[in-house]
């Protein structure tokens, strides 16, 4: 199976960054040399863009990573499907309209994606991950990894679809 992992946020504005630093934590488990069942990719961006669209149309699965404010303690775990929002027409994306955008173009549904989204306490310019946050990554790290163990099972865990605690802090 052929996996696209996507942390976006920004790095800058404290808890904003989880998302890419559990990318880099990931990447640290899965070398090239690495005997794998799976081709796992990894890619950070500060926000989501109508280019990414390419970046997902060559893979099987998808899993997006991002900071939330409400989201439940520690994090979420859903499956997201293409829907219009305000965002469709801005630079930055929501998770769902990016798969609008994937659908509007590619004239084709958009791979299984699901969107980690890690509860963040602290946004501030400039401020570092939180403690809490630090501790939640360590959770959403053992849950990734475990997840990516078994892909074609255990993500079912996500099949729910809704946005009401998925929505990312404006930033």
């Amino acid at each position: 199976m052929n996996i696209l992992l996507l942390g976006y946020g920004n790095p800058g504005r404290g808890d904003d960054g989880i998302g890419p630093v559990l990318i880099e934590r990931l990447e640290q488990y899965f070398s090239p040399a690495q005997e794998n069942q799976h081709q796992i990719s990894f890619l950070t961006a500060m926000q989501l863009q109508p280019e990414h669209v390419l970046d997902l149309e060559m893979h099987e699965k998808v899993m997006l990573v991002d900071a939330g404010m409400g989201t439940p303690a520690p994090f979420s775990f859903k499956q997201v499907s293409p829907d219009r929002d305000d965002s469709f027409t801005t630079h930055a994306l929501s998770p769902w309209s990016l798969l609008a955008i994937y659908r509007e173009i590619l004239v084709k549904e958009p791979p299984p994606t699901f969107l980690l989204t890690i509860r963040g306490e602290q946004f501030s310019l400039g401020a570092p991950l939180s403690p809490m946050v630090r501790t939640r990554l360590e959770q959403a790290l053992a849950f990734v990894l475990a997840l990516l163990r078994h892909p074609d099972s255990t993500w079912a865990l996500g099949m729910n679809t809704g946005k009401e605690d998925a929505r990312a802090v404006p930033g």
